[in-house]
């Protein structure tokens, strides 16, 4: 099992796994929050990496997952809502890095 490295109030940044590795395939980061910066709402448990569960694999070694809060703005620049709207995702912890002041 992987440690959970994140907790609650954490700021995290969404690794872009695709272009850091080449590799394509099943990935559970949606392309839109890769890059950006959020804030751990919770961590909802640890679970086999549904990564390598989807070609047969056995989700070893187990992930952290997390959901995290992002400011809508901040994703999508061009959002006409509400300063403090804000959208939640689930996240794998090897999707994300400490966010550095």
């Amino acid at each position: 099992m992987t440690a959970v490295q994140f907790a609650n109030g954490d700021r995290v940044r969404v690794r872009d796994l695709a272009a850091e590795t080449g590799l394509s395939g099943h990935m559970r980061a949606p392309v839109y929050c890769r890059g950006h910066s959020g804030e751990v709402e919770r961590v909802c448990g640890v679970f086999g990496n549904p990564e390598t569960l989807a070609y047969g694999g056995d989700g070893r070694p187990t992930q952290p997952l997390y959901r995290v809060r992002f400011r809508q703005k901040e994703v999508w620049p061009d959002y006409c809502g509400p300063a403090g709207d804000t959208i939640e995702i689930e996240l794998y912890q090897h999707w994300l890095t400490a966010e550095t002041s």
